[in-house]
């Protein structure tokens, strides 16, 4: 089953797609250091095979584990393009931005990295819930948000997070 017949299939998404993406390849790691180096060597991988870096996109839930993923991509001995509200030319550049901005982006290979139990859901906005609908709302859009940045893959989706990983990887199946 592909990510997006995951999510379609998903009571939390109501939205159909004509599209199949590509099936995710899950890695869960013990700690940060360690899930820096399988990205990297990922990446390493990637363009090693042939996939030019503009090609490749990396997304976190937010700007606090965008250090994480700027730390991969030079390790990999590339240059990150830290995505931004204003248009920029990605040749040559690995892309690396939150889920926020992956919306609207297309990518050969996207990581999306950093899917830790205390940060996939944001627990900041988990802790502000006044109630059980509104736990529900941010359930949701936090479900979303990973579903918008594992489908900007259009060959290959790598999903990444240190133990205990995010409730979220299992609706990848």
């Amino acid at each position: 089953m592909s990510i997006r017949q995951a999510f379609i299939m998903s009571e939390y998404v109501g939205t159909v797609s004509v599209f199949n993406g590509p099936d995710p390849d899950i890695k869960l790691h013990a700690d940060t250091a360690k899930e820096i180096q399988a990205i990297s060597l990922a990446i390493h991988e990637a363009v090693d095979e042939g996939m030019a870096p503009e090609e490749i996109g990396v997304f976190v839930r937010s700007a606090d584990e965008l250090s994480r993923a700027r730390k991969a991509v030079n390790e990999a001995g590339q240059t990150p393009l830290e995505l931004s509200d204003r248009v920029e030319d990605r040749t040559g550049r690995i892309a690396i931005g939150t889920m926020h901005l992956a919306k609207g982006l297309e990518f050969r290979h996207v990581i999306v990295m950093a899917c830790d139990e205390d940060i996939l859901p944001d627990q900041d906005r988990i802790d502000t819930v006044a109630d059980e609908v509104e736990l529900d709302e941010v359930y949701d859009t936090e479900r979303h948000l990973f579903y918008v940045a594992c489908t900007r893959a259009r060959e290959k989706l790598l999903v990444s997070g240190v133990k205990p990983e995010s409730e979220f990887i299992a609706d990848l199946g």
